[in-house]
């Protein structure tokens, strides 16, 4: 179920990048425009922050997957 979340989140950092681009263009309210690509990079740092290994080598994506299976 995360990874779900993992890849629709990807896929709103795509929009995010992609509507801030079309206003900015346009020349449309370029505070929102920044304000999509400050969103975008926050996104960015979340799924990092569930992606990338500890010292351990096992990131948090991993671990909630063995909590998963454990509680099924």
């Amino acid at each position: 179920m995360l990874n779900a979340v993992l890849s629709i989140m990807s896929l709103l950092v795509l929009a995010l990048l992609a509507g801030a681009f079309v206003l900015w263009r346009k020349g449309q309210n370029p505070k929102q425009a920044l304000l999509m690509v400050v969103l975008a990079v926050v996104v960015i740092i979340n799924i990092g922050i569930w992606t990338l290994p500890d010292a351990g080598g096992k990131s948090p994506v991993e671990r909630a997957g063995e909590i998963e299976a454990v509680t099924d």
